[in-house]
Protein backbone atom coordinates (compact mmCIF):
# COMPACT_ATOMS: atom_id res chain seq x y z
CA UNK A 1 0.00 0.00 0.00
CA UNK A 2 0.98 3.49 -0.41
CA UNK A 3 -0.13 6.58 1.07
CA UNK A 4 -2.20 9.15 -0.54
CA UNK A 5 -4.08 12.17 0.52
CA UNK A 6 -6.87 14.74 -0.18
CA UNK A 7 -10.50 15.96 0.91
CA UNK A 8 -12.93 13.99 2.44
CA UNK A 9 -16.14 14.01 4.02
CA UNK A 10 -16.42 12.28 7.69
CA UNK A 11 -20.21 12.42 7.64
CA UNK A 12 -23.58 13.85 5.97
CA UNK A 13 -23.47 17.34 8.01
CA UNK A 14 -19.31 18.31 7.59
CA UNK A 15 -17.42 20.09 5.29
CA UNK A 16 -14.67 18.37 3.52
CA UNK A 17 -11.80 18.56 5.28
CA UNK A 18 -8.00 17.18 4.39
CA UNK A 19 -7.58 13.12 4.60
CA UNK A 20 -4.82 10.65 4.68
CA UNK A 21 -5.44 7.40 3.28
CA UNK A 22 -4.07 4.20 1.59
CA UNK A 23 -4.05 3.31 -2.49
CA UNK A 24 -2.77 -0.24 -3.75
CA UNK A 25 0.14 -0.73 -5.05
CA UNK A 26 -0.23 -1.19 -8.61
CA UNK A 27 -1.29 -4.30 -10.38
CA UNK A 28 0.30 -5.59 -13.03
CA UNK A 29 -2.97 -4.09 -15.45
CA UNK A 30 -2.81 -1.42 -13.08
CA UNK A 31 -1.84 2.51 -14.10
CA UNK A 32 -0.92 5.11 -11.44
CA UNK A 33 -2.48 8.56 -12.35
CA UNK A 34 -1.19 11.44 -10.66
CA UNK A 35 -4.06 14.16 -10.25
CA UNK A 36 -3.76 17.50 -11.55
CA UNK A 37 -7.39 18.57 -11.92
CA UNK A 38 -10.69 17.00 -11.26
CA UNK A 39 -14.37 18.29 -11.89
CA UNK A 40 -17.03 18.93 -9.61
CA UNK A 41 -20.46 17.40 -10.36
CA UNK A 42 -23.26 17.42 -8.45
CA UNK A 43 -23.37 14.04 -7.89
CA UNK A 44 -20.46 15.14 -5.34
CA UNK A 45 -22.63 17.21 -3.46
CA UNK A 46 -25.94 14.30 -3.11
CA UNK A 47 -23.10 12.37 -2.15
CA UNK A 48 -21.27 13.87 0.04
CA UNK A 49 -24.48 15.37 2.26
CA UNK A 50 -25.76 11.56 1.86
CA UNK A 51 -28.93 13.00 -0.38
CA UNK A 52 -28.89 9.74 -2.35
CA UNK A 53 -29.12 7.66 1.34
CA UNK A 54 -25.96 5.58 0.12
CA UNK A 55 -23.13 6.91 1.42
CA UNK A 56 -20.28 5.74 2.74
CA UNK A 57 -18.02 7.70 5.02
CA UNK A 58 -15.01 8.66 5.38
CA UNK A 59 -15.55 9.68 1.58
CA UNK A 60 -13.01 11.27 -1.10
CA UNK A 61 -15.46 12.40 -3.79
CA UNK A 62 -14.18 13.43 -7.33
CA UNK A 63 -14.78 11.00 -10.40
CA UNK A 64 -13.92 13.62 -13.21
CA UNK A 65 -9.88 13.25 -13.15
CA UNK A 66 -7.22 14.59 -15.69
CA UNK A 67 -3.54 13.89 -15.00
CA UNK A 68 -0.49 12.29 -15.75
CA UNK A 69 0.93 8.66 -15.82
CA UNK A 70 3.72 8.12 -12.97
CA UNK A 71 3.68 4.31 -13.22
CA UNK A 72 2.02 1.11 -14.99
CA UNK A 73 2.58 -2.29 -14.21
CA UNK A 74 4.42 -4.92 -15.90
CA UNK A 75 1.57 -5.59 -18.61
CA UNK A 76 0.15 -2.88 -19.44
CA UNK A 77 0.15 -1.59 -23.17
CA UNK A 78 -2.12 1.25 -23.56
CA UNK A 79 0.32 3.93 -21.34
CA UNK A 80 3.45 5.31 -20.75
CA UNK A 81 4.72 6.79 -17.81
CA UNK A 82 4.65 10.87 -18.98
CA UNK A 83 0.79 9.81 -20.92
CA UNK A 84 -1.59 12.32 -19.93
CA UNK A 85 -4.42 10.45 -18.98
CA UNK A 86 -7.77 10.18 -17.31
CA UNK A 87 -10.82 8.54 -14.87
CA UNK A 88 -14.39 8.73 -14.74
CA UNK A 89 -17.32 7.40 -13.06
CA UNK A 90 -16.49 3.96 -12.95
CA UNK A 91 -13.06 2.13 -11.88
CA UNK A 92 -14.31 -1.85 -12.11
CA UNK A 93 -16.90 -4.24 -13.77
CA UNK A 94 -16.48 -7.87 -14.12
CA UNK A 95 -16.40 -7.78 -17.90
CA UNK A 96 -17.49 -10.99 -18.01
CA UNK A 97 -21.96 -10.27 -18.27
CA UNK A 98 -23.95 -9.77 -21.37
CA UNK A 99 -24.27 -5.58 -20.68
CA UNK A 100 -20.33 -5.66 -20.23
CA UNK A 101 -19.46 -7.76 -23.48
CA UNK A 102 -21.51 -5.09 -25.47
CA UNK A 103 -19.02 -2.20 -23.89
CA UNK A 104 -22.26 -1.02 -21.33
CA UNK A 105 -19.92 -1.82 -18.57
CA UNK A 106 -21.86 0.95 -16.42
CA UNK A 107 -24.63 -1.57 -16.51
CA UNK A 108 -22.62 -4.51 -14.75
CA UNK A 109 -24.96 -6.37 -13.84
CA UNK A 110 -22.48 -7.70 -10.60
CA UNK A 111 -22.49 -4.19 -9.83
CA UNK A 112 -20.08 -1.99 -11.60
CA UNK A 113 -17.23 0.04 -9.46
CA UNK A 114 -17.79 3.48 -8.53
CA UNK A 115 -14.65 5.61 -8.36
CA UNK A 116 -15.72 6.70 -5.09
CA UNK A 117 -18.67 5.66 -2.44
CA UNK A 118 -18.00 2.25 -3.74
CA UNK A 119 -16.08 -0.89 -2.96
CA UNK A 120 -13.90 -2.81 -5.03
CA UNK A 121 -14.89 -6.42 -5.43
CA UNK A 122 -12.77 -7.45 -2.76
CA UNK A 123 -14.45 -5.25 -0.33
CA UNK A 124 -11.84 -2.47 -0.24
CA UNK A 125 -13.83 1.09 -0.22
CA UNK A 126 -13.00 3.58 -3.45
CA UNK A 127 -11.32 7.27 -2.95
CA UNK A 128 -12.22 9.38 -5.51
CA UNK A 129 -10.12 12.33 -7.30
CA UNK A 130 -10.23 15.36 -4.60
CA UNK A 131 -6.55 13.43 -3.85
CA UNK A 132 -3.13 13.20 -5.46
CA UNK A 133 -3.08 10.31 -7.07
CA UNK A 134 -5.47 6.93 -8.37
CA UNK A 135 -4.53 3.35 -9.60
CA UNK A 136 -6.81 1.81 -11.67
CA UNK A 137 -7.18 -1.19 -14.11
CA UNK A 138 -5.88 0.18 -17.54
CA UNK A 139 -9.19 -0.68 -19.04
CA UNK A 140 -10.95 2.21 -16.96
CA UNK A 141 -8.48 4.97 -18.41
CA UNK A 142 -8.87 6.62 -20.93
CA UNK A 143 -6.74 8.42 -23.49
CA UNK A 144 -7.23 12.42 -23.74
CA UNK A 145 -5.54 14.95 -27.03
CA UNK A 146 -2.75 16.92 -25.98
CA UNK A 147 -4.83 19.68 -28.27
CA UNK A 148 -7.37 20.48 -25.49
CA UNK A 149 -6.96 22.45 -22.25
CA UNK A 150 -6.56 19.31 -19.83
CA UNK A 151 -8.32 21.13 -16.69
CA UNK A 152 -11.45 21.89 -19.25
CA UNK A 153 -11.21 18.16 -20.60
CA UNK A 154 -12.04 16.85 -16.79
CA UNK A 155 -16.07 17.64 -17.06
CA UNK A 156 -15.94 15.33 -19.68
CA UNK A 157 -15.27 12.24 -17.69
CA UNK A 158 -19.18 12.51 -16.31
CA UNK A 159 -21.30 15.21 -17.80
CA UNK A 160 -19.98 15.05 -21.08
CA UNK A 161 -20.65 11.07 -21.60
CA UNK A 162 -23.44 11.72 -19.34
CA UNK A 163 -25.06 13.99 -22.15
CA UNK A 164 -23.21 12.25 -25.10
CA UNK A 165 -24.24 9.06 -24.31
CA UNK A 166 -27.91 9.58 -24.78
CA UNK A 167 -27.88 11.85 -27.53
CA UNK A 168 -25.75 9.23 -29.81
CA UNK A 169 -27.96 7.07 -28.43
CA UNK A 170 -31.49 8.10 -29.71
CA UNK A 171 -29.83 9.13 -33.22
CA UNK A 172 -29.72 12.90 -32.87
CA UNK A 173 -28.84 14.28 -36.20
CA UNK A 174 -28.87 17.18 -38.29
CA UNK A 175 -32.81 17.62 -39.08
CA UNK A 176 -33.81 16.93 -35.81
CA UNK A 177 -35.53 19.42 -33.15
CA UNK A 178 -34.30 18.79 -30.11
CA UNK A 179 -34.45 20.21 -26.12
CA UNK A 180 -32.04 20.32 -23.72
CA UNK A 181 -33.57 21.44 -20.28
CA UNK A 182 -31.62 22.86 -17.64
CA UNK A 183 -28.19 25.07 -18.62
CA UNK A 184 -25.73 24.35 -16.16
CA UNK A 185 -22.65 21.91 -16.24
CA UNK A 186 -24.30 19.18 -17.96
CA UNK A 187 -26.66 20.71 -19.79
CA UNK A 188 -24.17 23.31 -21.76
CA UNK A 189 -22.34 19.92 -22.67
CA UNK A 190 -25.49 18.81 -24.15
CA UNK A 191 -26.17 21.68 -26.04
CA UNK A 192 -22.77 21.95 -27.04
CA UNK A 193 -22.73 18.12 -28.43
CA UNK A 194 -26.32 18.83 -29.80
CA UNK A 195 -25.33 21.37 -32.02
CA UNK A 196 -22.13 19.93 -33.55
CA UNK A 197 -24.24 16.83 -34.32
CA UNK A 198 -25.93 19.28 -36.74
CA UNK A 199 -30.04 19.52 -34.94
CA UNK A 200 -31.90 22.39 -34.21
CA UNK A 201 -31.74 23.23 -30.39
CA UNK A 202 -33.75 24.66 -28.02
CA UNK A 203 -32.30 25.60 -24.86
CA UNK A 204 -35.31 25.80 -21.95
CA UNK A 205 -34.11 27.41 -18.83
CA UNK A 206 -35.94 29.10 -16.06
CA UNK A 207 -33.21 31.88 -15.49
CA UNK A 208 -33.68 34.55 -18.88
CA UNK A 209 -29.82 35.98 -17.65
CA UNK A 210 -28.37 32.60 -19.52
CA UNK A 211 -30.22 33.50 -22.75
CA UNK A 212 -27.14 35.23 -24.76
CA UNK A 213 -25.22 32.31 -23.19
CA UNK A 214 -27.11 29.34 -24.07
CA UNK A 215 -26.91 31.20 -27.94
CA UNK A 216 -23.25 31.86 -27.41
CA UNK A 217 -23.10 28.22 -26.78
CA UNK A 218 -25.15 26.95 -29.94
CA UNK A 219 -28.73 27.72 -28.66
CA UNK A 220 -30.95 28.31 -31.97
CA UNK A 221 -33.63 29.52 -29.55
CA UNK A 222 -34.17 29.68 -25.64
CA UNK A 223 -37.23 28.60 -24.53
CA UNK A 224 -38.34 30.21 -20.88
CA UNK A 225 -39.78 27.45 -19.23
CA UNK A 226 -42.23 29.49 -16.91
CA UNK A 227 -44.08 31.24 -19.80
CA UNK A 228 -46.78 28.90 -20.37
CA UNK A 229 -46.83 30.86 -23.82
CA UNK A 230 -44.01 30.00 -25.36
CA UNK A 231 -44.01 26.98 -23.51
CA UNK A 232 -47.20 26.29 -25.99
CA UNK A 233 -45.51 27.57 -29.21
CA UNK A 234 -43.25 23.89 -29.26
CA UNK A 235 -45.81 21.91 -28.66
CA UNK A 236 -45.92 18.30 -29.76
CA UNK A 237 -43.22 19.59 -32.47
CA UNK A 238 -39.64 18.09 -30.57
CA UNK A 239 -37.83 14.40 -31.53
CA UNK A 240 -35.95 14.11 -28.79
CA UNK A 241 -35.84 16.20 -25.13
CA UNK A 242 -32.53 16.00 -22.81
CA UNK A 243 -33.37 16.80 -19.57
CA UNK A 244 -30.02 17.58 -17.24
CA UNK A 245 -32.53 18.99 -14.05
CA UNK A 246 -31.44 17.66 -10.67
CA UNK A 247 -33.75 19.80 -9.02
CA UNK A 248 -37.90 18.65 -8.58
CA UNK A 249 -40.03 19.87 -11.78
CA UNK A 250 -42.92 18.78 -13.40
CA UNK A 251 -41.95 16.56 -16.57
CA UNK A 252 -45.51 16.44 -18.56
CA UNK A 253 -44.56 19.81 -18.99
CA UNK A 254 -42.25 18.80 -21.53
CA UNK A 255 -43.44 15.69 -22.62
CA UNK A 256 -46.42 17.40 -24.04
CA UNK A 257 -44.04 18.86 -26.20
CA UNK A 258 -42.86 15.99 -27.80
CA UNK A 259 -43.91 14.48 -31.35
CA UNK A 260 -45.14 11.32 -32.53
CA UNK A 261 -42.51 8.66 -31.31
CA UNK A 262 -40.10 11.45 -29.39
CA UNK A 263 -38.24 10.70 -26.53
CA UNK A 264 -37.31 12.33 -23.34
CA UNK A 265 -33.89 11.07 -21.84
CA UNK A 266 -33.70 12.04 -17.92
CA UNK A 267 -30.02 12.78 -17.02
CA UNK A 268 -30.07 14.84 -14.07
CA UNK A 269 -31.14 12.88 -10.77
CA UNK A 270 -33.86 14.99 -8.36
CA UNK A 271 -34.03 13.86 -5.36
CA UNK A 272 -37.80 13.14 -4.90
CA UNK A 273 -39.84 11.27 -7.42
CA UNK A 274 -41.54 12.53 -10.40
CA UNK A 275 -45.46 12.21 -10.98
CA UNK A 276 -45.93 11.32 -14.52
CA UNK A 277 -49.42 11.18 -16.21
CA UNK A 278 -50.41 8.47 -18.24
CA UNK A 279 -51.86 10.75 -20.96
CA UNK A 280 -48.28 12.53 -21.07
CA UNK A 281 -47.71 9.28 -22.54
CA UNK A 282 -49.89 7.52 -24.25
CA UNK A 283 -50.26 10.67 -26.44
CA UNK A 284 -48.43 10.91 -29.27
CA UNK A 285 -46.83 7.41 -27.83
CA UNK A 286 -43.90 8.91 -26.27
CA UNK A 287 -41.30 7.79 -24.41
CA UNK A 288 -39.85 8.59 -21.28
CA UNK A 289 -36.56 6.95 -20.82
CA UNK A 290 -32.93 7.52 -18.55
CA UNK A 291 -29.14 7.03 -19.73
CA UNK A 292 -26.28 6.81 -17.01
CA UNK A 293 -22.76 7.93 -18.23
CA UNK A 294 -21.57 5.30 -20.83
CA UNK A 295 -19.07 2.65 -21.20
CA UNK A 296 -15.47 2.66 -21.73
CA UNK A 297 -15.29 2.63 -25.44
CA UNK A 298 -18.09 4.58 -26.06
CA UNK A 299 -16.13 7.76 -23.48
CA UNK A 300 -13.03 7.32 -25.29
CA UNK A 301 -15.14 7.93 -28.66
CA UNK A 302 -16.47 11.17 -26.83
CA UNK A 303 -12.80 12.22 -25.55
CA UNK A 304 -11.79 11.76 -29.21
CA UNK A 305 -14.68 13.10 -31.07
CA UNK A 306 -14.26 16.51 -28.44
CA UNK A 307 -10.69 16.69 -29.59
CA UNK A 308 -11.79 16.83 -33.41
CA UNK A 309 -14.18 19.19 -32.79
CA UNK A 310 -12.87 21.48 -30.03
CA UNK A 311 -15.26 20.54 -27.58
CA UNK A 312 -14.89 21.28 -23.38
CA UNK A 313 -16.47 22.22 -20.90
CA UNK A 314 -16.66 26.06 -19.40
CA UNK A 315 -15.07 25.50 -16.44
CA UNK A 316 -13.86 28.03 -13.46
CA UNK A 317 -10.99 27.22 -11.60
CA UNK A 318 -10.95 26.82 -7.94
CA UNK A 319 -8.22 25.47 -4.99
CA UNK A 320 -8.62 22.96 -3.13
CA UNK A 321 -9.77 24.56 -0.03
CA UNK A 322 -12.06 26.36 -2.07
CA UNK A 323 -13.98 22.93 -2.12
CA UNK A 324 -16.97 24.16 0.48
CA UNK A 325 -17.31 27.43 -0.78
CA UNK A 326 -17.89 25.99 -4.70
CA UNK A 327 -20.39 23.34 -3.10
CA UNK A 328 -22.58 26.16 -1.53
CA UNK A 329 -22.48 28.09 -5.18
CA UNK A 330 -22.98 25.13 -7.21
CA UNK A 331 -26.34 24.54 -5.03
CA UNK A 332 -27.31 28.10 -5.99
CA UNK A 333 -26.22 27.50 -9.74
CA UNK A 334 -23.65 30.12 -9.57
CA UNK A 335 -20.92 28.61 -11.69
CA UNK A 336 -20.05 28.46 -15.46
CA UNK A 337 -20.66 26.05 -16.10
CA UNK A 338 -18.10 23.54 -13.88
CA UNK A 339 -16.07 24.08 -11.11
CA UNK A 340 -12.18 21.84 -11.86
CA UNK A 341 -9.93 21.78 -9.03
CA UNK A 342 -6.30 22.93 -9.56
CA UNK A 343 -4.60 19.93 -7.47
CA UNK A 344 -1.21 21.69 -7.71
CA UNK A 345 -3.59 23.11 -4.53
CA UNK A 346 -4.08 20.51 -2.79
CA UNK A 347 -1.23 20.37 0.65
CA UNK A 348 0.23 17.36 1.75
Amino acid sequence: MSQAYGYAAQESNTPLAPFSFERREPGPHDVVVEIEFCGVCHSDIHQARNEWKNSKYPMVPGHEIVGKVSAIGAEVTKFKVGDAAAVGVIVDSCRECENCKAHDEQYCLKGAVETYNGKEYDGTPTYGGYSNVIVTNEYFVHTISPKLDPAAVAPLLCAGITTYSPLRHWGVKAGQKVGVVGLGGLGHLGLKFAHSFGAHVVQFTTSLSKAEDAKRLGADEVVNSKDEAQMAKHKGTFDFILDTVSASHDLNAYLGLLKRNGTMCLVGIPEEPAPVAAFSLLANRRSLAGSGIGGMRETQEMLDYCAEHNIVSDIEIISMDQINEAYERVVKADVKYRFVIDMKTLKK
